[in-house]
């Protein structure tokens, strides 16, 4: 059995209800982070005791196309003798999934299995919202450490204890348009886009794309985005080997001189002329489908859409410039919420629904993410996806946000450093202004009491 129930339920697309038994529309409240610390049951959420005895609850936030794609993994492991029944619960993305995610489990609600952005773990993992994976378990389904890279696994643990199984890496790359990086003299001997390694090279390639396209260059869409800028600046921080820390109390540990050189970079290469200053996310998106730039920073998750736009098509890792290779990414990742007395049978199905879920990450890789289970990277099959094959390696260098219990997807964090990088690229403020901005929010947000410690 394999039941889907959604809190705003995308329409099925053809053939896509086959295989499924029913649809549940389950109601969910949009609470204030606030109430986490006076969290009661979680009204009308989908729950252990309100499912089938002997089905794993299951939530998560993909819809549209990773959705369906989630739902063909799920019918795939749910097949056979030994096939599992599943009661999926697909929540909205934002800010109000974690609340709900971090209420279920303080309020004696939580389901069996749960995806999380690695990126958010710190905010839970140490209050105690979600329960440790046991690998001795896991191991025993065929999935282990030494299947993951070491930049990934790293960030799945707190205090050395692993809370969290990644299912993919989804980093910030660039895609190209291979006609005009070829007449621009991008293109290494193998047809994909070469090193540029420095931070001149990066911008030479904007005008030389800009003039084999006749338009623009480099595209980047950043205009009241909570994110992008966030994403772009912390990828070329890190490449300079630099640390962004934040620890709690404060002060933020930030090498001011090196994100100076970073922002000042940054406003070099987005001029306003060969590479424009002033998009949106989907201003950036529309002008590279529609030929008027020859390359575009985005995250890998736009390739379904870009494919099928008709661009011939190149995609890489985010460039490295400066010395250190790093790419900016997150991690959805599967972990197990709270549970006062967990059922030990449930939780050994949970194991081995998370073990088998991550084997199935070729179907996953179909829209662009990077399968974390990497036996799944070395398979023919994955070296035949292209683009995805190409930026792979993103994994290995892999960059998250700081390990913070306010940072994350979707988190106030990103936004507040994100503004003031816009206002940089605007033209609105300089390099020395803008970091000093964010050097102050990283503080006033580090002097802010964690909710759930």
């Amino acid at each position: 059995m394999y039941t889907r129930s959604s809190a705003s339920p995308p329409a099925p697309a053809p053939g896509a209800a086959s295989g499924l038994t029913r649809r549940r529309l389950l109601r969910h409240g949009t609470a204030a982070a606030g109430a986490l610390l006076a969290a009661g049951p979680l009204s009308g959420c989908a729950s252990p005791a309100s499912a089938d005895a002997s089905a794993l609850s299951v939530w998560d936030l993909f819809q549209g196309g990773d959705g369906m794609l989630m739902d063909d993994m799920i019918k795939a492991v749910s097949q056979g003798a030994r096939g599992f029944e599943v009661e999926r619960t697909i929540l909205d993305w934002g800010p109000s999934y974690y609340t709900k995610l971090a209420m279920s489990a303080a309020g004696g609600r939580a389901s069996d299995v749960a995806i999380m952005h690695l990126s958010r773990l710190a905010g839970y993992a140490p209050g105690g919202l979600v329960d440790p994976i046991d690998l001795d378990l896991l191991a025993e389904y065929g999935v282990s450490q030494k299947d993951f890279a070491p930049a990934v696994w790293a960030r799945a643990q707190h205090d050395e204890t692993v809370y969290a199984i990644p299912l993919d890496v989804h980093p910030f790359i660039v895609f190209y348009d291979k006609d005009a990086a070829d007449k621009a003299g991008l293109l290494d001997t193998s047809g994909e886009l070469a090193p540029l390694g420095s931070p001149e090279a990066l911008i030479d390639a904007g005008k030389a794309l800009a003039k084999a396209s006749g338009q623009k260059g480099i595209l980047f869409g950043h205009v009241t985005d909570p994110s992008q800028s966030w994403r772009q600046f912390a990828a070329f921080y890190a490449q300079t080997g630099a640390s962004f820390t934040l620890p709690d109390g404060g002060p933020p540990q930030i090498d001011v001189d090196a994100a100076v050189r970073v922002v000042s970079f940054m406003q070099q290469l987005f001029d306003g002329r060969t590479n424009p200053n002033n998009l949106d996310y989907y201003g950036a998106l529309a002008g590279f489908i529609g030929g008027r730039g020859g390359m575009v920073m985005l995250g890998e998750w736009e390739l379904p859409a870009l494919k099928k736009s008709g661009i011939p098509l190149g995609a890489a890792p985010f460039p490295q410039v400066f010395d250190k290779p790093a790419v900016y990414t997150d991690s959805h990742s599967f972990v197990l919420p709270h549970q006062d007395n967990p059922d030990p049978a449930r939780r050994r199905e949970a194991h081995r629904y998370i073990a088998a879920i991550v084997k199935q990450s070729l179907t996953w890789a179909s829209a662009g993410h990077i399968p974390a289970y990497q036996p799944v990277t070395t398979e023919p099959e994955y070296a035949a996806l292209r683009p995805q094959s190409s930026y792979a390696k993103s994994a290995e260098v892999a960059v998250l946000d700081p390990p913070n219990w306010f940072a994350g997807a979707g988190s106030n964090f990103q936004d507040r450093m994100s503004q003031p990088l816009q206002s940089a690229l605007l033209g609105n403020m300089s390099a020395e202004k803008a970091v000093r901005q964010m050097v102050r929010e990283a503080d006033t947000l580090l002097r802010q009491p964690n909710p759930v410690a």
